[in-house]
């Protein structure tokens, strides 16, 4: 099982730039990069909560639960 992050998908919807996004919510453009790329082992609620209010959407919107299919 893991965890997909659909940063990227939901910035180019928004079509908001990374730089913005790290700005308003208080981390480095380099962090929000490990971020989109999933490389991460936590997000911290407070900041999941400001990208969400940046970007008008709900935590289920940025992160999607895929089943390993060897399982």
């Amino acid at each position: 099982m893991s965890i997909r992050v659909r940063l990227n998908v939901m910035l180019a919807e928004r079509n908001v730039k990374s730089k913005d996004l790290a700005e308003h919510v208080g981390i480095t453009e380099a962090n929000l990069s490990l971020l989109k790329q999933g490389k991460v082992k936590g997000v911290r609620f407070d900041t999941l909560a400001r990208i969400c209010e940046y970007l008008n959407c709900q935590p289920g919107d940025l992160l999607r639960y895929e089943r390993d299919e060897s399982a």
